[in-house]
């Protein structure tokens, strides 16, 4: 008999955190952050962590986890909640997989396999010095060219991501993004109940807005400047949305102005790949309208798709 899974996505600033936290009482469940940002320590106004009190006491793994310099990928995290999700079912109770970073989900929803390839570390390392001396749009062409699907979803920011679609189309002659849908079509290994949290276009901008300028208030310049005091700027955790600006602004290239603005429309275009990305690739998700702000509704649609 499969074990009971619950999933709750959408993009960013949609209230997934509350909505889990009150889901979580309401079934004793524990939460997995699928965010592939809040599994790092020291980055927490950037990524919006969740806070002790927003916890509420509910148990969340993935969340400081990592130091910034330590790799994170599907693959590890797929991993890391296939063995916390293990401990929680040993409990007694229910893992709720959180987060909007829909490849991580999809790899541990279906358990995906990444072993088809070997990394090829030359070729790799090939790929990031074009990214160094012609620029990232230069590489995203690339990606665009043999694999238009993958450029759709992955971020241009996500040199990384995109590395690894380039390097696998070499390796292969496909594109990642059709090994991805052959292996989202595996029966899941859980009997998942899937919500996507979405709300108006308007107001999740408007949201994104406010929370940016929230992050400023609480201190981000000072999160980042204390962050390149230990790490490099081309990390991997480096390139996420809110360092990667705000690190521009400190090393001068870019204004405050420009870097708050940049941050902004780069969130907003971030939220809508991912809403593409779940409307594309989950077809069993439950769409949750949380336009209204009503976290109790919402979280009472999903407990009912939990009822036998």
């Amino acid at each position: 008999m499969k074990k009971t899974l619950v999933v709750i996505a959408g993009p960013t600033a949609c209230g997934k955190t509350a909505v889990s936290v009150e889901l979580a009482e309401k079934i004793r469940g524990e939460i997995i952050s699928a965010d592939s940002m809040q599994v790092y320590k020291y980055m927490d106004i950037g990524t919006a962590k969740v806070s002790e009190a927003e916890k509420k006491g509910i148990k969340h793994y993935l969340i400081d986890e990592l130091y910034p310099d330590e790799e994170y990928s599907a693959a590890v995290f797929k991993d890391l909640a296939k063995r916390y999700s293990k401990e929680i079912y040993q409990k007694g109770k229910t893992p709720i997989l959180v987060g909007g970073t829909g490849f991580y989900i999809n790899a541990f929803v279906n358990d995906i396999n990444f072993d088809k390839t070997d990394v090829d570390y030359s070729y790799r390392q090939e790929l990031q010095t074009i990214a160094d001396e012609k620029g990232i749009d230069f590489l995203f062409d690339m990606l665009r060219k043999c694999d238009p699907e993958s450029s759709e979803i992955i971020h241009p920011n996500n040199v990384k991501k995109v590395i690894r679609a380039i390097e696998y189309f070499k390796q292969t002659g496909e594109p990642i993004s059709m090994h991805n849908s052959v292996e989202k079509e595996k029966v899941s290994p859980y009997d998942t109940v899937f919500a996507v949290l979405n709300m108006d276009r308007k107001v999740l901008y408007d949201r994104i807005d406010k929370r940016v300028d929230a992050m400023i208030e609480k201190g981000l310049v000072d999160e980042v400047s204390s962050l390149l005091e230990k790490y490099s700027p081309n990390l991997v955790s480096m390139q996420g949305l809110g360092y990667k600006e705000i690190a521009q602004y400190l090393n001068g290239s870019i204004s405050f102005d420009e870097a708050i603005y940049i941050l902004k429309k780069g969130t907003r275009h971030f939220a809508k790949r991912q809403i593409t990305w779940f409307k594309h690739q989950v077809k069993s998700a439950v769409w949750i309208d949380v336009t209204d702000g009503d976290i109790l509704r919402a979280t009472d649609e999903i407990y009912n798709l939990l009822k036998p």
